[in-house]
């Protein structure tokens, strides 16, 4: 089987870390399946499963009280907000956990929105996924707040980063941005959005959904004052993740009950939480921290992140240059020499995205079509009614799986 090259970085061989994932024995018509819709949740490793059904079996319990399972409990949501902590660069104090990045969201938004009064306003753009979109827009029409969004350019796929800065202004309250696009892959400039807004007296938004499985995220070097990710988009399961700095987590007006905790981290998360999901995402780090060496957790997920980088750098340009050979392809998003994630989204001339997603499929080549709540963008470049086809590479993506791709649309189009 041929693979990527080996990075300059030392982390484990593409085929070691194949045999982690069950999924990838999968077999369709005959093929194993080659999965590019990790930008919609990655497969998931032995590892994480097996840590949430040990969680489950020998651990389960409710949290803070005298007997053992409860003791266990809360010494594994604690090792799992040092986990994370590690993965996003911050503090485990800093760390809390809800059912999704866009649960989240809205509930931190309903915090934040105490704080402002009406005619203030929240900037947004149009790149980003809906669920940094619209439970701010939700707020601003609840609360009597405005709400400017910056646009994105079609021809580039990228943030008109002039558009930005003339949307901040001595009102804007929260700049909310995307790291990366979850459509298109663009890597946005979040670093000078967030000290354009910084200076405007704003606070800084991150959703870091799609960078996350991609880059190793510096909360402090993006400029973030809150972040969310997702643990299946990083290889483990259904868990959202916010991270907000200490100060602002400890005076937000929170909506909460009564009785319910008032410490940081503590008192973002309503009601029970899914404890084998947070177990779950804590492995998720454990198991990219394993692929490569180094004196702590934070060291080795660094040197992980970019080797898988360099790899997913590989493929993407083999992907674009693969599918833009072939007559009546379109790609969308900035080329590979721009910064970006391993995702491509393309169109092909006279055919619905669906129907080269059911193409593909016949192949054992599982890809997503639709627009991925990125609703904005996708109508911005046309096709609002059909969506686009879109292609993401993940740890496991190999040359060969690639390849297929691009054969499989090339007989597509003959």
């Amino acid at each position: 089987m041929t693979t990527t090259a080996s990075s300059s970085l030392h982390v484990a061989p593409v085929e070691a870390i194949r045999s982690r994932f069950p999924a990838l024995e999968r077999l369709h018509n005959g093929m194993p399946v080659a999965y590019f819709d990790g930008p919609g949740g990655t497969q998931v490793p032995r590892d994480v499963v097996d840590a949430m059904a040990d969680y489950l079996l020998h651990h389960n319990a409710n949290t803070h009280w005298a007997y053992p399972t409860s003791v266990e409990t809360d010494a594994a949501l604690a090792a799992a907000r040092a986990a994370l902590a590690d993965f996003l660069g911050g503090t485990p104090s800093e760390v809390a956990f809800g059912a999704n990045m866009t649960t989240l969201t809205f509930h931190l938004g309903r915090a934040l929105g105490r704080r402002w009064t009406p005619g203030d306003e929240i900037v947004v753009t149009e790149l980003d996924h809906h669920a940094n979109v619209d439970p701010w827009r939700q707020l601003a029409k609840e609360r009597g707040f405005s709400v400017r969004s910056v646009r994105f350019r079609p021809e580039t796929g990228q943030l008109d980063m002039d558009d930005l800065a003339g949307a901040l202004g001595k009102k804007t309250r929260l700049l909310a941005i995307g790291a990366a696009s979850n459509a298109l892959g663009t890597k946005s400039d979040v670093r000078r959005a967030a000290d354009l807004a910084h200076a405007a007296g704003a606070l800084v938004f991150v959703d870091s959904v799609h960078y996350a499985p991609h880059a190793c995220v510096d909360v402090a070097a993006l400029g973030a004052d809150f972040l969310a990710c997702s643990a299946y988009k990083f290889y483990g399961p259904h868990v959202g993740v916010l991270w907000g700095r200490q100060d602002l987590l400890e005076e937000l007006d929170l909506p909460k009950l009564e009785p319910a905790p008032e410490n940081a981290p503590d008192r973002l998360e309503t009601g029970t939480q899914n404890h084998e999901g947070i177990v779950g995402a804590a492995a998720a780090v454990d198991f990219l921290a394993s692929l490569a060496e180094g004196p702590d957790r934070r060291t080795r997920l660094a040197t992980a992140m970019a080797a898988l980088h360099d790899r997913g750098q590989r493929l993407v340009e083999a992907l674009w240059t693969g599918l833009r050979a072939i007559d009546g392809v379109t790609l969308y998003g900035p080329p590979p020499t721009e910064p970006r994630t391993p995702t491509v989204a393309f169109t092909v001339r006279g055919r619905t995205s669906e129907e080269v997603a059911r193409a593909l499929v016949d192949r054992a080549v599982f890809v997503s079509n639709g627009d991925f709540y990125a609703t904005t963008v996708v109508r911005r470049l046309g096709h609002a009614e059909d969506g686009v086809v879109r292609a993401g590479c993940a740890c496991y993506t190999t040359l060969d799986e690639v390849k297929r791709l691009i054969a499989g649309v090339a007989e597509l189009v003959r």
